[in-house]
C-alpha cells in the first residue's frame, strides 16, 4: 500500500472547504428561518390584539414544540448522512460559528 501525502493533503483542504461552506450556509439558513417565523408569531399577536383573529397560545406552542423536535431529529439525520471525515466536520464546525 502506497502513502501519497499530496492526495491525502487535497482530500483535507475538499472536505474541510466543503464542511465550512456547508455550515456557515446552514447557519444563515436558519437565521433567516428563524426570523420568519418571528415575524409569523408576531404578526399573529398583533391581530389578535386588533381583535381580528382569535389565537389559541397554547397550541400555538404546542405546535411550536412540535417543530422544534422535527427540526432537531431532521439535523440529526442530516449529521448522520454526511461524510464521517474529521476534515469537513471540523470546516463545518467553524463554518457554522463564522455564519
Amino acid at each position: 500500500m502506497e502513502f501519497n501525502v499530496n492526495t491525502m493533503a487535497g482530500d483535507i483542504g475538499v472536505g474541510g472547504l466543503v464542511g465550512f461552506v456547508t455550515g456557515y450556509a446552514l447557519k444563515k439558513l436558519m437565521k433567516l428561518a428563524l426570523a420568519l417565523i418571528g415575524v409569523y408569531v408576531m404578526s399573529l399577536f398583533w391581530l389578535q390584539q386588533k381583535g381580528v383573529i382569535t389565537v389559541n397560545q397554547d397550541k400555538l406552542f404546542n405546535l411550536a414544540s412540535g417543530w422544534t423536535s422535527e427540526i432537531m431529529s431532521l439535523s440529526d439525520k442530516v449529521l448522520g448522512i454526511l461524510p464521517g471525515t474529521g476534515a469537513f466536520v471540523v470546516g463545518f464546525y467553524l463554518g457554522f460559528q463564522k455564519g
